[in-house]
């Protein structure tokens, strides 16, 4: 979009009262930026931008250079991670677990578990489990059941933690530049898991709600390694995450252009997405706004039938069981996963997976301390993102 589109645009937004301005950082787009209502009539406005495959992908290139120049990171060299510990493996029903760790930039760990099928013939999917807000959401019993049912489908899945949250406590969550530390990371977590053994990389998935929701599309827009997107419960056009790690770094809002999470989803066509949304949050408009929107981005490439919306208009926000049981088959259907290992009379049955303590899934410990080069406190985390 043209300086001279985006400068009537953003007026009519302070003339009509749209956005919760914030004077001190005027070019952040954050929590519920818009009404729903403007939020619906500016995206009929955007839309008029292109109308086929090429005036679309012109934007969708701009989209991302926008998120990587608003997150400080168009000169960054990302590379592959190093240091990289497994350890404490558990055999379980059908899957195993084990408590893996990673330098992604010098000093800085990813900490995870790394959940794969006992039984393989030939190379697995992989897919990429990253959560939402919480206490230490990596541990709690929907983040396991959702990994777990997907390794005794026959993928291999990583689930890591956000800043600030599980093993990764080098700094809070909230630093200024989370954002920018989070898609460095979620990068890092990619390449690992494709350097596995026996991984199929064209099979490649992601998922995760609410803040996770906001990693898989934002990661998912910039890397196209992924080949199947599954943002729960975030996707929204008035709403732009309430937390810095997902608006605290001018991505959306830039000299050049101004769009939204929905633009950024809309940048993984035409690969298979799945939209899962509920009533009870910012997706709430999801059937009759966003999903329509996105499709109709898919239809340049007369591929509507790869994206696709699960509405549950009577929950809340979260990842619960009949979120995941909207995504199962999905992910099976794309990534070629055997969803009858997980089947019981005709159904999903996640009853064969064990849950386990945050003692058993915790990274480091006595025998396995966090590495010594490992920087500590949230200036000096800040202090060597600045030199990146």
């Amino acid at each position: 979009m043209k300086i001279s589109y985006l400068i009537p645009v953003l007026l009519l937004v302070g003339q009509m009262g749209f956005a919760q301005y914030n004077p001190e950082k005027p070019d952040l787009c954050q929590g519920k930026f818009f009404t729903e209502e403007d939020a619906k009539n500016l995206h009929a406005d955007f839309a008029k931008r292109y109308s086929d495959k090429k005036s679309w992908e012109k934007h969708a290139k701009e989209i991302r250079q926008g998120i990587l120049d608003g997150a400080e990171l168009s000169d960054f060299t990302f590379k592959k991670p190093t240091n990289i510990v497994i350890h404490s493996k558990k055999d379980l029903n059908g899957y195993s677990v084990e408590n893996v760790s990673f330098q992604s930039i010098e000093g800085i760990y990813v900490t995870g578990n790394l959940y794969r099928p006992l039984e393989t013939k030939g190379k697995t999917a992989g897919i990429l489990c990253p959560h939402g807000h919480g206490t230490d959401p990596r541990f709690a019993a929907y983040t396991q059941q959702r990994c777990a049912t997907l390794a005794r489908m026959g993928a291999t899945v990583f689930a890591y933690d956000m800043i600030g949250m599980g093993d990764s406590k080098q700094s809070d969550h909230k630093i200024e530049k989370a954002l920018k530390l989070q898609i460095i990371n979620g990068k890092a977590a990619l390449d690992f898991l494709l350097d596995l053994p026996n991984i199929d990389k064209n099979r490649i998935g992601m998922t995760g709600e609410s803040g996770g929701g906001t990693q898989t599309f934002i990661l998912s827009a910039l890397d196209d390694r992924i080949k199947v997107s599954v943002p729960v419960v975030m996707v929204s056009g008035y709403f732009f995450g309430g937390c810095v790690c997902e608006s605290g770094m001018p991505i959306h809002k830039r000299p050049t252009h101004q769009t939204t999470n929905v633009e950024i989803a809309a940048t993984f066509a035409p690969k298979p997405m799945i939209l899962i949304s509920d009533g009870g949050d910012w997706t709430v408009n999801t059937p009759n706004m966003e999903y329509p929107y996105i499709k109709n981005v898919y239809s340049f490439y007369g591929a509507e039938s790869n994206v696709e919306n699960v509405h549950l208009a009577n929950e809340k926000h979260d990842y619960g069981i009949s979120k995941r049981l909207a995504a199962y088959p999905f992910l099976a259907k794309h990534l070629k996963l055997d969803l009858q290992k997980v089947m019981v009379d005709g159904k999903i049955d996640e009853s064969a997976n064990k849950i386990l303590s945050q003692t058993e899934l915790q990274v480091f410990d006595e025998k396995y301390p966090r590495p010594a080069n490992a920087v500590q406190g949230n200036e000096a985390v800040m202090a060597l993102l600045a030199k990146k």
